[in-house]
């Protein structure tokens, strides 16, 4: 059938996982990549679609089909100029971003998608590798300076956007170092923090500045913060925990899931010599020889199984409202190109533990004011907001320490939100009034502080988005007009006859206009 035939009947071939019985011992990262000569078979899966939906699937607009084909022709380099022409951080989504480009890539509506995650994974690994990737400090300065809080994905990105159109930059981060909940909520066996502190030594060389262990709206007063710079941005994530109001919630043992993987990621880091803050005496949730039960299905549930079974837990359970999927097919309710929001098995789950779909607790209770039991049911229903009970279906399980991971309701307000004075949406989160900026002149908002929980993709974006809305405020950088020469379209000097280089030869159509940035219009 010749070479193309070849390329239609490879299979996909995902990341080489570690036996789950060995990787259970320790915190090392779980996967491994596949050889090179794999990884170029995988970018050749990429069928060069009319319209590749794995764009509308990312919040950042990756690339995709560009550094699939790059990499599959051996163009390592010019893939991670690609890469990083729309994500700054692709070692972080390459771990951790559940992949909702996976789930809208055309080749999954009947088949197994291209390996997304785990090409732009090894595009990023080999440019460090390489020595591609090094400090890049911006040619001049503004002399505006910009205080962002908080230093997760979005945080990180807001900064390093600004900081390369010239503005000063400081970092404000409360705990001991950087990354907000990738460093404190997600295990090292997803995410190693040696790769968040190779990121941030770039961010560092190139001039942005990080403060730790500062509370802006204790250590450091919001009107202090405005007086130090030109503008402010919070970004500080939805760190209030949602919470069940069941009977015997009252009950010790039982803790929001971040406050257990706050302490489990320290842990690590104490026994690797890195900067760790130790719990308070009587505050420690230990898993270790105890029957655990999660409330919450989804990363962060998983997240508490994987590390639940790393202590030796006598047993763990996730308890989860969602219905069964079907064996071996898509969810109905999020059909192609949606992203599901459940998988037949996950990480955590290859390593022990059990899930029971369709089951709500509805009570606990315990002796001498300790949990031991939690009573659930069977439920059902199409999402949690309209679960029916299951008459009859009522049971109860050993519970010494229940963990719940339900999500969060909005940032925290006491403290930074409250003294900036900021408006509220109806849901509690940071409000904007046109575009990032919020009701407060010089303040602006961006990631989940301003959109609710979402994912490490989505808070880079919201970052990159809001850097550009803070940059035009404070009247713009020299370095703009170089930096529209580099955007994304402009011709490299390879004549590669597509529509985009010539277009861009001929100067009638310039690069991000509505006509190549699709019907969402330009970023």
């Amino acid at each position: 059938m010749g070479e193309l035939g070849g390329f239609l009947r490879i299979e996909r071939v995902g990341f080489d996982k570690r036996d789950p019985t060995q990787r259970v011992g320790d915190y090392d990262q779980y996967f491994r990549l596949q050889p090179e000569s794999e990884l170029k078979r995988q970018g050749a899966r990429c069928m060069d679609c009319g319209i590749p939906f794995c764009h509308e699937g990312c919040p950042l607009g990756n690339l995709i089909p560009d550094w699939n084909d790059l990499v599959f022709r051996d163009r390592w380099q010019d893939a991670i100029v690609q890469l990083h022409a729309t994500n700054n951080f692709p070692e972080f989504t390459g771990r951790i971003c559940p992949a909702p480009c996976e789930s809208a890539c055309v080749l999954a509506v009947n088949s197994d998608p291209v390996t997304i995650e785990q090409i732009e994974l090894s595009i990023v690994e080999r440019a460090y590798e390489e020595g591609w990737i090094v400090p890049e400090p911006p040619d001049r300065r503004t002399g505006k300076t910009v205080g962002v809080v908080g230093s997760g994905p979005a945080g990180l990105a807001v900064a390093a956007e600004l900081n390369k159109s010239g503005h000063f930059v400081t970092v404000y981060e409360r705990d001991e170092g950087p990354g907000g909940l990738m460093r404190f909520g997600v295990p090292d066996a997803k995410l190693p923090k040696s790769v968040i502190d190779r990121r941030v030594a770039i961010l560092k060389a190139e001039g942005v500045r990080f403060e730790y262990g500062v509370d802006v709206g204790s250590d450091v007063t919001a009107d202090e913060l405005r007086d130090r710079h030109d503008a402010v941005v919070v970004a500080i994530g939805s760190r209030v925990p949602r919470d069940v109001t069941s009977p015997g919630r009252e009950l010790s043992g039982i803790h929001p899931a971040m406050d257990y993987l706050y302490q489990r990621n320290r842990w690590v880091a104490r026994h690797e010599g890195r900067p760790s803050r130790d719990p308070e005496p009587g505050e420690e949730i230990i898993a270790a020889g105890k029957n655990v039960v999660v409330i919450g299905g989804g990363d962060t549930g998983m997240d508490c199984i994987s590390n639940a079974n790393r202590e030796g837990a006598t047993s763990a359970r996730i308890l989860d409202v969602y219905q069964e999927l079907q064996p071996g097919g898509r969810d109905e309710r999020t059909p192609w190109p949606l992203p599901p929001k459940r998988t037949e098995t996950t990480y955590a789950l290859e390593e022990g533990g059990e899930r029971r779909w369709g089951t709500e607790v509805y009570a606990f209770s315990g002796e001498d004011g300790k949990v031991t039991h939690v009573h659930a049911r069977k439920v059902v229903g199409s999402s949690s907001r309209d679960l029916k009970v299951v008459e009859g279906s009522e049971y109860t399980l050993p519970a010494d320490l229940v963990l719940i991971a339900i999500g969060f309701t909005h940032p925290e307000h006491e403290g930074l939100v409250d003294q900036l004075g900021v408006d509220k949406d109806p849901r509690g989160n940071v409000k904007t009034m046109k575009t990032y900026r919020t009701n407060v002149d010089g303040v602006y908002a961006c990631g989940d502080a301003r959109i609710g929980q979402s994912l490490v993709v989505t808070a880079i974006a919201e970052g990159r988005k809001c850097a550009r809305i803070v940059n035009r405020d404070l009247g713009g950088s020299p370095m703009d007009a170089d930096r529209e020469k580099l955007a994304i379209g402009a011709w490299d000097g390879e004549i590669d006859h597509t529509l985009r280089h010539e277009a861009d030869v001929a100067g009638n159509v310039r690069m991000g206009d509505d006509f190549f940035s699709g019907p969402g219009g330009p970023i």
